[in-house]
Parts: structure tokens; C-alpha cells; sequence
């Protein structure tokens, strides 16, 4: 199985503008890729807009689409409303937000300052409410229907994980932003989803959240039940599809793509899985021994 293969058909999103915050390195890029591939338009954002001009330029190359490199801050309303008023101004109408932008960092929380924890909860929560509500009250306004907002969370914004509280809060809150406003704007035409990845290496965000040994002492390929992490092909193959109108009917929905990760980590007694042959035949031959006493 070629799970490296692209999914849709090279036309799935001819005609689509795509915002992609985040959109100039790892995942962000992936899915942009891809998006350029299938015939989108897509406009990519973060603070480092020399890295977002890089990215453009190389993509466009590779791929014979249209990519607009936009310097935005998310965390800031008006910043984002001037990133949609270039997206405008350069394609038209926007069809499609991919809300991507993240950050993270492994610490216990005891050692984290308030602005620390801000810092997160403002790139992840309050950035993704900017967008959404900015974009969102654009298409309301202008009755503008069938558009689509995807959002990208994690697993543990349902089950919460210790040692990256600020991102797991305010993860839990986009998922609930997701499914709220799956209902309540679906009457304006405008579906919500979201992705749950599990491990996806990207350089930048895996080395800085595991630098140097720990990136070895804690291989989280060995976490997952088929023994692999994600390629980021596959990432862009589900989210393509999410935003495509072949998923017109999904709405208010968070697939997890992580290769069964959570739900190893979920079960009560998953760990049993260290227990060697030799140790099963000894609680066999104790549990056959007390059903005979």
C-alpha cells in the first residue's frame, strides 16, 4: 500500500480560494501543496513573511498555482481582517479557511509563566476565533453559501495531556468552537471540521518540542499500533477532501488520523501489551488454578 499516493482528482479544487494560516512551513505547507496541485488558490499566513515569500515562490514553481504570502499575526482582529481584505483584493472571493496556526511546548505547568500560557492560548484559540469570525461574518453579510472552515486540533483536546496544558485548553476550545458553530451557521451555508492528527513529524515544531535525545528516547512511532508515523500526504489527502465539495454532507465532525494513538493511550489496561508470552502463560495457568479451588 502506497500511502505516500494522492487522493483526489487533479480538478477537486479548481475555482477554490483557500486561506492557509500557518501556512509557510510543515503541515501548513503540506496541505498547501496539495491544495495548489488540485487547482485552489491559496493564501498563506504567519508573522515571518520572508519565510512565507520563500514558500510561495517555491510552490508556485512546483505546482503552476497561485499563492499569495500574507504577513499576519492572528492574534490581532484587525491584522486578520487586513490578511482577508489582501486575499480579496488579490483572488475575489475567499471559499475556504484552514485554521493551522499553532504553538506548543512541553513543560510542566508549574514552571510556565501567565504570558506563556497566554502566548499559546491566543496563537491557537484566539487566533482561530479571529479568522472564524472575521471570515465568517464576511460570507454572512454578503450571503455568500457553501463555504467551508477546517480546523486543525489534536486527540487530546477531547481526553487532555499533561505537560502541554496551554495547548490542550485551547485545542479543547476550538473543537467546541467547530461543532457549536457547525450548527449554528449551517443555515448560512458555511460547514465546520476539524483533523486530529497524531504524529506528523515536522522539523521545526518536533525539535523544538523534543530537542536533541529526547527526539530518540521518546520515539512516538513506537506509541502508535501500526508501528509508523503519519506522512504528510496523507494529512493533505484527508484534509483536501474536507474542504472539497465532495464533503458537502460532513459538518460539525473531528477526524483523528493518528494510526489508532489515542485509543492505545486511552484503554484502561493498553499497557498489558508489555506483558511477554511467557508471563500470559503463567496468569493463564494461575487464573485455570483458582477456577478449579
Amino acid at each position: 500500500m502506497d500511502f505516500k499516493r494522492k487522493m483526489l482528482r487533479d480538478d477537486a479544487l479548481k475555482g477554490k480560494t483557500i486561506i492557509v494560516t500557518g501556512g509557510g512551513s510543515g503541515l501548513g505547507k503540506s496541505m498547501t501543496q496539495y491544495f495548489l496541485e488540485l487547482g485552489a488558490n491559496v493564501v498563506i499566513t504567519s508573522r515571518n513573511l520572508d519565510k512565507l515569500k520563500v514558500t510561495a515562490t517555491a510552490l508556485e514553481e512546483e505546482t503552476g498555482g497561485k499563492c499569495l504570502p500574507v504577513q499576519c499575526d492572528v492574534r490581532h482582529y484587525e491584522q486578520v481582517e487586513q490578511m482577508i481584505d489582501e486575499a480579496h483584493e488579490a483572488f475575489g472571493e475567499v471559499d475556504i479557511l484552514l485554521n493551522n496556526a499553532a504553538g506548543n511546548f512541553i513543560s510542566p505547568t508549574e514552571r510556565l509563566s501567565a504570558n506563556a500560557f497566554d502566548t499559546i492560548i491566543d496563537i491557537v484559540l484566539k487566533g482561530s476565533k479571529n479568522c472564524t469570525l472575521a471570515l465568517g461574518k464576511h460570507w454572512i453579510d454578503k450571503k455568500q453559501t457553501n463555504k467551508t472552515v477546517l480546523n486543525i486540533v489534536t486527540t487530546y483536546a477531547w481526553t487532555g495531556s499533561a505537560f502541554v496544558v496551554p495547548s490542550a485548553t485551547a485545542k479543547a476550545g476550538v473543537l467546541a468552537m467547530t461543532r457549536s458553530l457547525a450548527v449554528e451557521w449551517a443555515k448560512y451555508g458555511i460547514r465546520f471540521n476539524a483533523i486530529a492528527p497524531g504524529p506528523f513529524p515536522t522539523k521545526g515544531a518536533w525539535d523544538r518540542l523534543l530537542p536533541g535525545e529526547l527526539k530518540e528516547k521518546f520515539d512516538l512511532a513506537k506509541k502508535v499500533p501500526l508501528k509508523r508515523v503519519g506522512d504528510h500526504q496523507e494529512l493533505a489527502n484527508l484534509a483536501a477532501y474536507l474542504v472539497s465539495d465532495f464533503a458537502h454532507y460532513l459538518n460539525g465532525e473531528v477526524i483523528t488520523i493518528d494510526g489508532g494513538e489515542w485509543l492505545k493511550g486511552a484503554g484502561q489496561f493498553n499497557l498489558l501489551e508489555q506483558v511477554t508470552p511467557e508471563m500470559w502463560d503463567q496468569l493463564e495457568q494461575m487464573i485455570r488454578a483458582q477456577k478449579k479451588s
